[in-house]
């Protein structure tokens, strides 16, 4: 394979509310922390020990403004998109690095209050773990290809 692949996929809870920037042209961006959290037991101590990484995401034009609209802090969502690491200078003229997360797909997967909801008590969070059907919009899996196959390229 010759070509290289700049790809991420994160599910994760919004850190803070999405702040906008508006450009001249129509156009904006939409900045927000996305947290992911990586959970384990450790042999040591045996201790969950849960280690959180945050990422900055970037959302642009149509998309920034739906995700302002409809997404506040803890909600979970998960995006999709790609790297890129910005360099800028500070107000003392040194050279400084930003990396995040250039999204060009995303999905809201629930709201903090349902997420409160779902870890209300045992009872309760025994209903709520039984979410709603989702029809599957995806086009069924296409039959393996063999040599007999004819190839579009």
């Amino acid at each position: 394979m010759s070509g290289t692949l700049n790809k991420v996929m994160l599910i994760g809870h919004l850190g803070d509310e999405v702040k906008m920037h508006y450009f001249e042209g129509g156009g904006c961006v939409g900045r927000f922390p996305l947290a992911t959290n990586e959970t384990y037991t450790s042999k040591q101590t045996n201790e969950r020990v849960t280690n959180t990484e945050w990422h900055n995401i970037v959302v642009r034009n149509k998309a920034a403004e739906i995700c302002e609209k409809y997404l506040t802090k803890g909600d979970k969502v998960y995006v999709e998109g790609r790297i890129k690491t910005r360099k800028w200078q500070d107000d003392s003229g040194n050279d400084r690095y930003s990396t995040e997360i250039q999204v060009n797909d995303f999905t809201f997967l629930s709201t903090k209050r349902e997420a409160e909801a779902s870890t209300g008590s045992a009872t309760a969070s025994n209903n709520n773990t039984q979410q709603k059907a989702i029809p599957n919009t995806e086009k069924p899996a296409s039959k393996p290809i063999s040599s007999d196959d004819d190839l579009p390229f």
